[in-house]
């Protein structure tokens, strides 16, 4: 894409339109994978442009006496072969491409003569005007680049580029797929509640979906922007209500998928976190149904997070540990080790855990945890119904009971609770 085509309203002479306006760009893709690459500069455009070429599998060869952090980890890596010197004649020999970034005018002129000599094609960070060749803004989604030139206008170069990769990844662009699709199941993490927190993949998944199974914790908003020939299935699990048993939600993803629909699996945080998407991902390889897997955002992180809450924090808390709540510790199919949790020092997050609080903090406390230590309970994290009830191992259940939280519900337990402006032990 260029924006250098001639107006039409312009009536002046060719040859002198050619001396007063930089010649249209052809914009090709090249194809360098195994092909030398010469990069003269370890700065920040280096830092910007060397992972592209890496990701192209060119053989890259970086010309710098010294390099930004970033670039100088790519070359002790092995990703680029690092020369730590000054350009000098004969460097592009070999070269398909050459990238030239340095902070000396004398010797970025030099390369692009012999680029030009040598007739490697030549991109300049100092002076576009001297270079045979531009790098577009470059951007990715599913299998498709986009890349933009405006000329020499960067910024607007980048902006077009942002606006037809966001819309590619959300849905919003229509792009429909002409080959046939291959049917089957996405799980999809939809990440703690927020519609915003749901990954691009997996945005991008639910656009291009048949049919979506949904969970009560999802990001359910999202389903509002659906296509209207997209199948909702409500496969709600709500607690101390009706449930859809996990047979049934299996036997629906695989019916849909074997009838050729692509079918994504809607659940809330993670698929593998508590979410028993490995149940999921098993019926449907014994059914040789193809399953892929997009992890979604943990409530377990995000949720404390959001509430001003750090998982951990240097000096307070090494470890953190996710347990999940939804059987009481005196309850024989418990495989939670109270004691050994009560033991640890850093931070606890309860999942599903409201309704055994009370049971939970006096399991702990028996077990040698402190009843003053701090714990907070946060309710709906990253919707706009957020609240956090603060209180202490001693007077959690209490607290619960008063305010009536209701699932979903996240509690952390632990010092960090007391960290931040946010904190308010009770």
């Amino acid at each position: 894409m260029t924006a250098q085509s001639p107006d039409p309203a312009d009536h002046t002479a060719p040859d002198a339109r050619e001396e007063s306006a930089p010649a249209t760009a052809y914009p090709v893709g090249l194809r360098l994978a195994g092909r030398r690459v010469v990069v003269l500069g370890g700065g920040q455009v280096a830092q910007r442009r060397l992972p592209g070429l890496v990701a192209a599998g060119a053989d890259v060869s970086l010309i710098s006496p010294s390099a930004t952090p970033s670039v100088e980890a790519m070359a002790t890596a092995g990703t680029v072969r690092w020369e730590r010197r000054r350009y000098r004649a004969g460097d592009l020999d070999g070269a398909w491409y050459a990238l030239i970034s340095t902070d000396d005018p004398a010797a970025n002129a030099a390369a692009s003569a012999e680029a030009e000599s040598r007739r490697v094609w030549c991109v300049r960070s100092d002076d576009a005007a001297a270079a045979t060749a531009w790098t577009p803004a470059t951007g990715r989604s599913e299998g498709v680049t986009v890349a933009v030139l405006t000329g020499q206008d960067p910024r607007r170069s980048a902006a077009v580029r942002d606006a037809i990769v966001e819309g590619l990844r959300d849905g919003t662009l229509a792009a429909p797929r002409h080959r046939a699709r291959t049917p089957g199941v996405a799980l999809v993490g939809g990440g703690p509640g927020d519609p915003d927190l749901i990954t691009v993949r997996g945005r991008r998944l639910l656009a291009e979906a048949d049919v979506v199974i949904a969970d009560r914790l999802g990001p359910r908003d999202l389903l509002d922007e659906l296509p209207p020939h997209v199948e909702v299935v409500d496969a709600a699990k709500i607690p101390y209500g009706r449930a859809m048993a996990q047979e049934a939600i299996n036997s629906a993803l695989i019916e849909h998928a074997k009838a050729g629909r692509a079918v994504v699996r809607l659940k809330g945080g993670d698929p593998y976190v508590f979410g028993r998407g490995m149940e999921e991902a098993e019926a449907l390889a014994e059914a040789g149904i193809p399953c892929t897997v997009v992890p979604g955002i943990s409530s377990s992180i995000s949720v404390p997070a959001a509430a001003g809450i750090p998982v951990t924090h240097r000096g307070v808390a090494h470890e953190f540990t996710v347990v999940s709540g939804h059987v009481a510790p005196d309850d024989p199919r418990s495989l939670v080790d109270w004691a050994a949790l009560a033991r640890l020092h850093g931070t606890l997050v309860l999942l599903m855990a409201v309704d055994k609080i009370g049971p939970i903090a006096g399991a702990l406390m028996a077990h040698g945890r402190a009843p003053g230590t701090p714990v907070a309970v946060v309710q709906e994290g990253t919707t706009a119904a957020q609240r956090r009830v603060d209180a202490t191992l001693e007077t959690v259940a209490r607290r619960v009971a008063e305010e009536g939280v209701r699932p979903p519900a996240v509690v952390v337990i632990g010092e960090v609770v007391a960290v931040g402006p946010w904190a308010d032990p009770r």
